[in-house]
């Protein structure tokens, strides 16, 4: 009998073990803004929030986090806070201190993998004292050079990582770990997930909690329809226990389109469920529930296209164009046929310096006759180059007013005014298409 484990993160929320979805969302403010965050975190909580995570960069922001956590408490917002650290573990291990929980990325934790090991140790140990929960959050893109060179950047590979660090959770008796592996692409994320709860199983008997996302999906209906994709792929499967759906908007539009996937998934939208078409109230929640329930199939490609007749929005029949367009736009997330560009977005965090959601919004008006091809807009340096690994193009913001441009993995304009990018991202893909 497989254990599923399940711990309160804070002392007061649950989960995994068979616990409601926990819904989760994170500040785009700068850390250090203290009352930018308090009221972002407060606009979270009254919108649902279970669970907020803030950027954590180093040690300045660990205090700012305190000060942060100190104001909602004292206005009886107690929402759990996650500390949200790249390269730096020295911060992960003070924030450990302050934070409910730690999020932590095995591909950048350390760079060399003894110290990793050594600084995880300690971690772990001031997490027990503290109460404190962790989340190994890995993805693709950022696996580190040691885990590519053995399995290639692939879904077994971010199995693999993952592994290795609930060893050592083990190790140690620390069982207050959740785990993610996040990809932008749909089919790369289902597989991570599929292969490390497998692996989980059949090695250790018990299953870690899962939170799941689609990373840098984007916005709007195309953001929507590649999480309801991923995460609905996986919930209707018993996998996950926590979700996140990363937009490039207001972190706060990220909680309804959460609550939609779950709920969807409970009503019986989902392969092998009791629906065959959609009744939805609003266009979101019909594009939420169709992906949902043809999407897996498509994902795996048992079918090639599926039914609109009889599905409705408000007692309406879904219109023409619309439905052509859903069509099309859950065929792409599902990556079996392109009619445009692929997207791939972070949401923004603190460490982003430039207008993300108005300069992505430009980059998709200025470059959408380029079907089929994938263009990345990445809020910083810190993640942006690996996160987008699926990319053929990249824009990536880089120190105030200024953005890199990549084609593929490789920068092949630094450090250039950010009032000239996206002119010279167009002409970078056009010269490269010709």
């Amino acid at each position: 009998m497989v254990k599923k484990i399940r711990f309160d993160i804070a002392g007061r929320l649950p989960l995994g073990g068979g616990a409601p979805i926990v819904v989760q969302t994170m500040c785009n403010t700068s850390t250090d803004d203290i009352e930018a965050s308090v009221a972002q975190c407060r606009a979270m909580h009254l919108a649902g929030a279970d669970m907020i995570r803030l950027t954590t960069q180093g040690l300045k922001q660990v205090d700012s986090l305190g000060i942060i956590k100190k104001r909602l408490h004292a206005e009886g917002i107690m929402t759990p806070l996650v500390a949200d650290i790249h390269f730096l573990a020295d911060a992960a291990i003070a924030a450990a201190e302050v934070a409910d929980k730690v999020r932590i990325n095995p591909g950048n934790f350390a760079r060399d993998h003894e110290v990793a090991k050594d600084k995880f140790d300690r971690l772990l140990d001031v997490c027990r004292r503290c109460g404190t929960s962790v989340r190994i959050g890995l993805n693709h893109g950022s696996l580190g050079e040691r885990i590519t060179t053995r399995y290639g950047n692939t879904p077994l590979a971010m199995k693999e990582a993952v592994m290795e660090w609930l060893r050592m959770c083990r190790e140690k008796n620390f069982q207050n770990v959740a785990v993610s592996l996040k990809a932008s692409n749909t089919l790369v994320m289902v597989e991570a997930y599929r292969l490390l709860y497998k692996a989980m199983s059949d090695e250790f008997g018990m299953i870690f909690p899962l939170h799941l996302g689609v990373t840098e999906a984007g916005n709007g209906d195309q953001g929507r329809i590649k999480s309801a994709v991923g995460i609905g792929s996986l919930l209707a499967e018993g996998i996950g226990d926590t979700i996140r759906v990363s937009l490039t908007e207001n972190p706060v539009n990220e909680i309804p389109a959460g609550r939609a996937i779950v709920r969807a998934i409970a009503d019986g939208y989902k392969r092998g469920g009791t629906r065959q078409r959609v009744e939805a109230q609003s266009w979101n929640d019909f594009i939420i529930k169709a992906s949902c329930l043809w999407g897996p199939s498509l994902l795996d490609k048992t079918i090639d296209d599926f039914p609109l007749e009889g599905s409705t929005i408000a007692g309406k029949p879904v219109g023409t164009a619309d439905g052509e367009r859903f069509r099309d736009m859950l065929l792409q997330a599902c990556r079996r046929r392109f009619t445009a560009p692929e997207y791939i977005a972070c949401p923004g965090c603190g460490r982003t310096l430039y207008d993300l959601e108005a300069t992505f919004e430009e980059v998709k008006r200025r470059t959408a006759r380029f079907a089929g091809v994938k263009i990345a807009v990445m809020g910083c340096v810190v993640n942006g180059p690996g996160e987008m690994a699926d990319a053929d193009f990249g824009y990536v913001g880089e120190g105030r007013g200024h953005v890199t441009l990549y084609k593929g993995r490789t920068p092949v304009e630094r450090y250039i005014p950010q009032e000239e990018a996206i002119d010279r991202l167009v002409s970078l893909i056009e010269s490269s298409l010709s």
